[in-house]
């Protein structure tokens, strides 16, 4: 049997796996290791074991990732959310479904000191939401916009996706958040534009809009909301500026939150130690499918299939865009069974080598990397709030347990529609990712 034959078959055992409701850690885990020994042996996968696993973990840029989740503990428990959306509020919530786009602008801020969705998401439908449903705005449109929201969490910089992507496509962490920042904007819009247009089309789903605030009001909320300003400029500013390697501005930007949310009370009683739990058990989760992926990957190049497939795709001779809209339409595909984290651990090394090998726009090696990496971000995004998995529209579901999930599902049906077009502008734009490193070069 050859390898690309083992490699396809344990492949299929994986999703079975995944179908019984196996943690994708463990899967890809067990697949790889069953995998490696029967094509290299016993002797090989235990060498492997022996080194490559503390190779892995002990790797510096790694360290980036409790001090990322860290940092959105100590802001969901630092009251931030709340003066984000107070100040969005006050200048556009008394249009016609101002509140809602306030809250997807609110998520905007927050998941640029947070950098995970399911906590943007869960942080801010406990703001939000109260205010959303004594407004009278209809639970679809109010589930829709808060779970898109969410996820906004991992594209607005920093991100803990694009931190693992950075250290498996080999590229710069600094370049990748400066390349996410337009598109996260971007995304932001159209959110925005998705409810004006909805509630335009169904004037009854906005309900009424709040008074309006003075600018005196909005001066006050905007003021309110310094510390996610300053903690913004420091840590992303930082890096830009080169004043931080990335692991230094998280270090700071913990510091900076933490310190916000001790003075607003959000780290007394058990607060603190909830936060300590709460990185430990996201970055114990993260570590371990990292060490399954690694352990998935390690058997897929021994069993020669990444190689293989990129023969295959080359010999076809199927054009550059074909195969980068297979590749789109396989995330979106696995986006409906598999986290973001998941996904990239487990494609990026059999995808990337082949958007490499090809091209698009003329684009260097580098810049490829880049724009792939924002293209294969978004797309994951869109998985968290497609169904069945949905992990936001879970998120948003638990909060609000009055809302049933498959309204929630269809209430995001908009929004996966502002998301396909923002993957068509960008993958025919590349200069909307890149611009702005090729003017700060």
């Amino acid at each position: 049997m050859t390898g690309t034959t083992i490699g396809l078959t344990m492949g299929v055992v994986m999703m079975g796996m995944l179908a019984l409701r196996v943690q994708i850690g463990i899967a890809m885990f067990l697949t790889g290791a069953v995998g490696y020994v029967w094509v290299s042996g016993w002797d090989p996968l235990l060498a492997y074991l022996k080194n490559a696993p503390y190779g892995r973990f002990s790797l510096y840029d790694l360290s980036v990732v409790p001090l990322f989740l860290l940092m959105g503990q100590f802001a969901t428990h630092g009251g931030l959310s709340r003066a984000l959306f107070r100040a969005g509020n006050a200048f556009i919530g008394h249009w016609k479904g101002g509140m809602a786009m306030a809250g997807v602008g609110a998520c905007a801020g927050f998941g640029a000191i947070c950098g995970s969705s399911l906590a943007t998401a869960a942080t801010m439908s406990h703001v939000v939401m109260p205010e959303l449903k004594r407004h009278q705005y209809k639970p679809s449109l109010a589930g829709g916009a808060l779970a898109a929201g969410g996820t906004l969490g991992i594209l607005i910089p920093p991100s803990v996706p694009l931190v693992i992507y950075a250290i498996l496509a080999e590229q710069n962490i600094a370049k990748l958040f400066v390349a996410a920042f337009v598109p996260g904007v971007l995304a932001a819009i159209g959110y925005m534009l998705v409810i004006a247009i909805v509630t335009r089309v169904d004037p009854a789903a906005g309900g009424p809009g709040s008074p309006k605030h003075t600018w005196a009001e909005r001066l006050t909320t905007v003021i309110d909301t310094w510390p996610v300003m300053l903690i913004f400029l420091v840590v992303i500013g930082g890096i830009y500026g080169g004043l931080f390697t990335p692991t230094e501005a998280a270090a700071v930007g913990v510091i900076a939150t933490g310190i916000t949310a001790w003075k607003s009370g959000g780290l007394k009683g058990e607060g603190l130690m909830q936060c300590i739990y709460g990185t430990a058990t996201g970055t114990g989760m993260m570590f371990l499918i990292l060490l399954g992926a690694d352990m998935l990957n390690s058997f897929m190049a021994v069993s020669q299939m990444p190689v293989e497939a990129a023969a295959w795709v080359e010999s076809m001779g199927f054009g550059p865009f074909t195969v980068l809209i297979a590749i789109i339409v396989i995330y979106l595909l696995l986006g409906c069974v598999m986290d973001s984290l998941s996904m990239i651990l487990l494609t990026v090394p059999i995808f990337l080598p082949i958007i490499l090998g090809m091209d698009y726009w003329g684009l260097g090696i580098e810049e490829k990397a880049i724009w792939f990496g924002m293209i294969a971000l978004v797309v994951m995004e869109v998985g968290l709030i497609t169904p069945p998995v949905g992990m936001n529209v879970y998120i948003i579901s638990s909060m609000a347990k009055d809302i049933p999930m498959a309204t929630i599902f269809r209430g995001v049906l908009p929004f996966l529609a502002s998301d396909i077009l923002r993957i068509v502008i960008l993958v025919l734009f590349p200069s909307i990712s890149l611009f702005v490193l090729r003017w700060i070069a």
